[in-house]
């Protein structure tokens, strides 16, 4: 866009057209998702993407040299942007830490060529233990067994060793303290939720087994 005046005479009043025409090509960007109050989107979007894993606004305010505010405006408009659908990415949210992901159902599709051991498919009895664990967390060893009634020891490991529970703390009022198990962010992540509220909800039954242990 040519500087108003730049001809080095007064501008004329129609020299404020060419401004007022890219703004509104940038409103009409609104169809992307981005809009003028977030010019810095794209460095933005690169660093989700060089990153390769979950970062918080504060990082990426450090990497990119943006003021975190400048970070958060960025975000949303790149969420807008992604959620039409000729797009194949999204921007997820897990707890506060943000990744440029596959679409979720895209990632069903492709999983088997670019998953790695965190999406390999579970066994029927691995995801029944993880779903004791997200719903009824945080739960002890002890707890898992009395709801699956065989030994959750092998399920835990795994469950572990794919970063999807983790130990939170010990069951203070209990003999041995025993350990309790929580899901973590690789969990919320691989399911596509923001945080532990987004789970579907059990319907009565399932609700008043959970509610037993």
């Amino acid at each position: 866009m040519t500087p108003a005046g730049e001809s080095g005479g007064p501008a004329p009043e129609h020299a404020v057209e060419p401004a007022a025409h890219a703004n509104g090509a940038a409103a009409g960007n609104g169809s992307n998702g981005l809009h003028t109050e977030a010019a810095n989107a794209p460095v933005v979007e690169a660093a989700l993407l060089l990153e390769g894993h979950p970062s918080t606004t504060a990082r990426l305010a450090r990497i990119t040299g943006l003021p975190v505010a400048e970070i958060e405006r960025c975000l949303a408009a790149l969420r807008r942007r992604y959620a039409a659908p000729e797009h194949g990415l999204q921007i997820t949210r897990v707890a506060d830490n943000y990744s440029l992901m596959p679409k979720a159902e895209l990632w069903e599709r492709l999983r088997g060529h670019y998953g790695n051991g965190t999406g390999k498919r579970l066994s029927r009895a691995a995801m029944e233990t993880l779903t004791i664990v997200a719903y009824r967390q945080p739960v002890t060893r002890g707890q898992i067994e009395a709801m699956r009634g065989v030994s959750a020891d092998a399920m835990i490991r795994l469950l572990s060793d794919r970063q999807l529970i983790h130990p939170v703390g010990h069951k203070e009022d209990s003999i041995g303290r025993p350990t309790l198990f929580g899901t973590t962010n690789r969990f919320l992540e691989t399911f596509g939720l923001e945080t532990i509220d987004d789970l579907p909800k059990l319907d009565k039954v399932d609700e008043s087994r959970f509610q037993r242990i």
